[in-house]
């Protein structure tokens, strides 16, 4: 009598399509990580824009004059790249100078979401796409979405 020894094809193949499996879950898990703390980086960065604007500038009780270039020139910020989003900018308060706003342009629906799911304790107000957000507000899927953060 012969003993037989060895894998199937039918086994082969299920191995390998379980290893597929778990190989894609890992990769879906890995980059929902790597999302995760890229927001938090931004977050983190955003309230030290906050933080060192306010040391800058809130003694005279008007941001007059704050923008992006004025925060590299005094050296509370680095560069001018936006730690999320396409673009961003920092000015002084629309309908008070007592007040700066920190503006970012261009972020994806994912990371719209993960910002205004809610307002950071830094700042007093947040318009998402323009929209007051006392709410949750819909940010759309095109990656042209636009958060705007008040701070005093």
């Amino acid at each position: 009598m012969k003993t037989e020894s060895g894998r199937s094809l039918i086994e082969m193949i299920g191995v390998l399509a379980l290893t597929g499996v778990m190989t894609a879950s890992a990769i879906a898990i890995y980059n929902t990580i790597r999302h995760n703390q890229h927001n938090s980086i931004a977050a983190a960065t955003l309230r030290e824009v906050a933080k060192n604007a306010n040391l800058l500038m809130g003694m005279r009780g008007d941001y007059t004059g704050i923008s992006v270039e004025y925060l590299i020139k005094a050296g509370a910020i680095t560069n001018d790249v936006a730690p999320i989003g396409k673009t961003w900018a920092v000015d002084v308060g629309e309908t008070d100078t007592s007040t700066f706003e920190i503006k970012l342009y261009g972020l994806t629906h994912k990371e719209c979401d993960f910002f205004a799911s809610a307002m950071p304790a830094w700042a007093e107000a947040m318009f998402v796409n323009g929209v007051a957000s006392t709410e949750y507000v819909q940010c759309i899927s095109a990656a042209e979405n636009n958060i705007t953060f008040v701070a005093r």
